[in-house]
């Protein structure tokens, strides 16, 4: 998991925030992050403009802590940004 997320504990959670150099990199992303959240079944709660996005990865409903779940989907958030043009 790369410098772009902060863990809170109040609530437990993940915030991250990526930034692109254009909309067209920045749909890209959301497109494919769209791709993973099916895929995983965890779904973000996503805000962003016209260069940047920011994400907030919370626990599982009943869980007062991070898992490695939680950890293991911003790691494949950051490969996704990778993998994309920024």
């Amino acid at each position: 998991m790369s410098g772009n997320w902060q863990e809170r504990s109040r609530p437990a959670r993940l915030e991250g925030r990526y930034e692109f150099e254009n909309y067209e990199a920045l749909r890209d992303f959301l497109d494919r992050a769209a791709e993973l959240s099916e895929r995983e079944g965890l779904y973000p709660d996503i805000g962003f403009g016209r260069d940047y996005v920011n994400m907030t990865i919370h626990v599982d409903e009943g869980e007062t802590t991070l898992g490695e779940t939680q950890r293991k989907f911003a790691q494949q958030l950051d490969e996704l940004l990778s993998d994309t043009a920024h």
